[in-house]
C-alpha cells in the first residue's frame, strides 16, 4: 500500500460576493465619489453598478450595468430646482415600472448613495439596503440644521431613498457612523497653489447671472463653470466655460477661494486643498440649507442667494476671508472593510476537499 505523501487542497467551489453599487445621477458629487468608492467594493466581490439620474456632467471610470431614468431634480437658473421643469420631465409610471422590475434579488449587498430604484426594490422585496451617502449624514440628530426648519424637505430627504441601515459622510463625524469626506485621488494628488483667481461653480444660476454680479468686482478674476454653457466666453473680469472635470479641478487648486453652491464634495475638496470658501445654497432645498449650516462650522462664508444685497459680504470675504485648513485623511478602504464585514450575509470563504496524493 503507498503512502500519503502530502495532502493538495482543490476548491470545489467558489462563491462570489454579488454587490450592486446604486449610485444617484443627479449633480456630480454622487458620481465622483464613487470613483474612490467603486475599486474598493470590487476588492470584496462582483460589482454591478446602477446609476439613475439625468443631470451629471462627470463621467466615471468603471463598467456601468444599469443607466436607469429615475427621479431626478432638475436644477433652475434663479437659484433653485426648477419646480416646473422638475414636475414636467418626472417619469413617475417609468420609474415605477424600473421598481418591479429590477432583478434586486440576485445580488448578496446591495450599496446605495441616495439612488431611488434600488432602494424601493429592496423595500418591495423586504431586503437589506445600505446607505452609503451624505443624504444619511444630514439626517442624523448631530448633524448642523439651518436654523429655518424645512419639515417637507426633511420628509423628501428621508423617503426619497429608504434603507435598512446607513454610513454617512460629512464635513466632520458629527455622529456615529458619520465618516470625513471621501476626497477622489486626482485631488489628493494636486499640489495646491494661489495664482489669484476665484473658481465658481453655481449649476442653480444662469451664465447672465452670474456674469452681471460678478462684474460687480473688477478687480477679481473670475473662472466660472456653468451648467447651462454651450459656448466658452469671457467677458471683461468674468471668464465662463462649460462643466469639464479636468479644467474645474485644475482652476480650483490654482485659486485663491472657491464660491459654489452649498453641495458637498465641492466644499469638501475645497477645504481639503486649503482654499477660502463661500457657499449659496439652493433655494428651497433643504439639503443644501444643511450642508450650508455645516459648511459654516468648517469657516465657510454663507449667504443665501447671489444678489445684490450680498455685495458686502462677497467683498469681504475676497478681502478678509481665511483659508480653510483641513486634513481630510483617505479612510475610504477602511470604511468599506467594516461595511462589508458587517452587512454580507454569510461568510463568503472557499470551500475545500482533501485530495490523497501517492508517494
Amino acid at each position: 500500500m503507498k503512502a500519503l505523501k502530502q495532502h493538495k487542497f482543490k476548491p470545489i467551489s467558489t462563491t462570489i460576493l454579488k454587490i450592486l453599487f446604486a449610485i444617484q445621477g443627479t449633480g456630480n458629487g454622487h458620481l465622483s465619489r464613487a470613483r474612490d468608492i467603486y475599486p474598493e467594493l470590487a476588492k470584496y466581490g462582483e460589482v454591478d453598478v446602477l446609476i439613475s439620474g439625468i443631470q451629471a456632467d462627470v463621467a466615471v471610470p468603471f463598467p456601468v450595468k444599469y443607466k436607469m431614468y429615475g427621479m431626478s431634480f432638475i436644477f433652475g437658473k434663479r437659484g433653485g430646482v426648477d419646480i416646473l421643469a422638475t414636475t414636467r420631465r418626472l417619469k413617475l409610471f417609468q420609474l415605477l415600472r424600473d421598481i418591479r422590475n429590477f432583478p434586486i434579488e440576485q445580488y448578496d449587498l446591495v450599496i446605495n448613495d441616495f439612488e431611488p430604484v434600488s432602494a424601493w426594490a429592496c423595500k418591495r422585496k423586504n431586503l437589506p439596503c445600505i446607505s452609503l451617502s451624505h443624504q444619511c449624514a444630514v439626517l442624523t440628530p448631530h448633524a448642523p440644521k439651518p436654523a429655518a426648519g424645512d419639515p417637507m424637505g426633511k420628509l423628501v430627504l428621508e423617503r426619497y431613498a429608504p434603507v435598512t441601515a446607513a454610513y454617512g459622510f460629512h464635513f466632520k463625524a458629527f455622529d456615529e457612523n458619520i465618516f470625513t469626506p471621501v476626497i477622489r485621488q486626482e485631488i489628493r494628488k494636486l499640489t495646491p497653489t494661489n495664482e489669484g483667481h476665484y473658481t465658481v461653480y453655481l449649476p442653480a444660476y444662469d451664465d447672465a447671472t452670474m456674469v452681471k454680479h460678478f462684474s460687480h468686482f473688477p478687480n477679481v478674476r473670475w473662472q466660472v463653470f456653468s451648467k447651462h454653457n454651450k459656448e466658452a466666453f469671457t467677458t471683461g473680469n468674468v471668464s465662463v466655460q462649460k462643466i469639464n472635470n479636468e479644467a474645474f479641478i485644475k482652476s480650483m487648486a490654482s485659486s485663491a477661494g472657491v464660491l459654489c453652491g452649498a453641495g458637498f464634495e465641492g466644499p469638501a475638496e475645497a477645504m481639503h486643498l486649503g482654499k477660502k470658501v463661500l457657499v449659496i445654497p439652493m433655494l428651497t432645498q433643504y439639503e443644501q440649507q444643511c450642508n450650508a449650516a455645516g459648511a459654516a462650522v468648517m469657516g465657510a462664508t454663507v449667504i443665501k442667494t447671489l444678489s445684490e444685497k450680498y455685495y458686502a459680504v462677497i467683498g469681504d470675504w475676497l478681502q478678509n476671508g481665511k483659508p480653510i485648513v483641513v486634513d481630510y485623511k483617505d479612510i475610504t478602504a477602511s470604511i468599506i472593510k467594516d461595511l462589508i464585514t458587517k452587512h454580507t450575509p454569510t461568510p463568503k470563504t472557499k470551500l475545500y476537499e482533501t485530495a490523497a496524493v501517492p508517494a
